[in-house]
């Protein structure tokens, strides 16, 4: 037979309760002295790593863009930069780098929200099959993609011959090596980015908000404009940021597809190491490419509010 438990006086619970703090006070004692040295066994690895292969050259690279090797006597360390940005032709690549990136970006985004508007609120069981189609291209070489578009895009290729055949033209268009290859191609390539970026944001707005904009008489159109979208705004930032920094940084498509009709900052990086061997030159480039990038990042930070979910009152 089970004994009766006896309840507790006062002054027994009241030891028992500051036994129990003084343990607890003792245990956090002992979890300050616990020595933190070995914290920074964990984090030098990291930094060691980043401050090599991330820190090193970008300082080196910055040092050979004022490097006054094969400078002439009047050369200063900022010449290649005020190259960059006096020169007619040199300041219209770097114009021209920032208009592709933004157009880029526009297209992407017009095209990409409402493939991800699709998949998230439409697809239902067919998401899978789709999320396939969409993440399938970027298993393949971007170079294999772009040299596909030649093909398709040639004087006698599928498109024009189709075209032709439906009596739609009478002669081959000519759309290689002119700008509007290059939108095509690398819209083709980063339109998956846009949608990847914007599809969690879409899945963690609430229905109900949608639910009751309807019921309140917005149409759909009216809903998805001043609700869906809002709601929304941190995964086209991310999307935007993404897709201009990755333009801004390609040129395996301005080479194949735009034939010099369109020539950026990485395409011109690429001739000064390849052609006339200036790595001072291509260094400024890269720096200047490199502002453009944290420019972009600078633009997300304050767009996005990237510490959700850490904060703690």
């Amino acid at each position: 037979m089970k004994r009766p438990l006896m309840p507790l006086s006062s002054q027994t619970a009241s030891n028992l309760v500051d036994t129990c703090v003084a343990a607890g006070n003792n245990g956090s004692a002992r979890l300050q002295r616990r020595p933190t040295h070995y914290r920074w066994v964990l984090i030098v690895p990291a930094v060691g790593y980043l401050l090599l292969f991330f820190v090193a050259p970008l300082v080196k690279n910055f040092f050979d863009s004022i490097s006054v090797a094969g400078m002439t006597s009047t050369g200063s360390w900022s010449q290649y930069y005020s190259k960059l940005f006096t020169e007619t032709y040199y300041r219209n690549v770097v114009l021209e780098t920032i208009r592709l990136s933004f157009f880029t970006t526009i297209i992407c985004l017009i095209i990409g929200y409402p493939i991800a508007y699709f998949m998230v609120r439409k697809a239902g069981q067919w998401t899978i099959f789709f999320l396939f189609l969409l993440v399938a291209p970027l298993l393949t070489s971007i170079i294999m993609r772009t040299f596909g578009w030649q093909i398709l895009f040639a004087r006698h290729g599928i498109f024009n011959d189709t075209l032709m055949g439906l009596g739609i033209i009478q002669k081959p268009l000519h759309i290689l090596n002119s700008p509007l290859a290059v939108y095509i191609g690398m819209v083709h390539v980063l339109v998956p980015f846009m949608v990847l970026s914007i599809i969690p944001v879409l899945r963690s707005v609430d229905l109900h908000l949608e639910e009751s904009a309807r019921v309140l008489g917005a149409g759909a159109m009216t809903t998805l404009l001043k609700v869906t979208l809002p709601l929304s705004k941190d995964g086209i930032v991310t999307g935007a940021v993404l897709v201009f920094m990755l333009t801004s940084g390609s040129f395996i498509t301005q080479l194949l597809l735009g034939g010099g009709s369109v020539v950026t900052l990485p395409l011109l990086i690429f001739q000064q190491f390849a052609l006339t061997q200036n790595m001072s030159f291509a260094a400024a480039m890269g720096n200047v490419l490199l502002v453009i990038v944290l420019c972009c990042l600078f633009v997300q930070l304050r767009l996005t509010d990237v510490t959700k979910g850490y904060r703690y009152e």
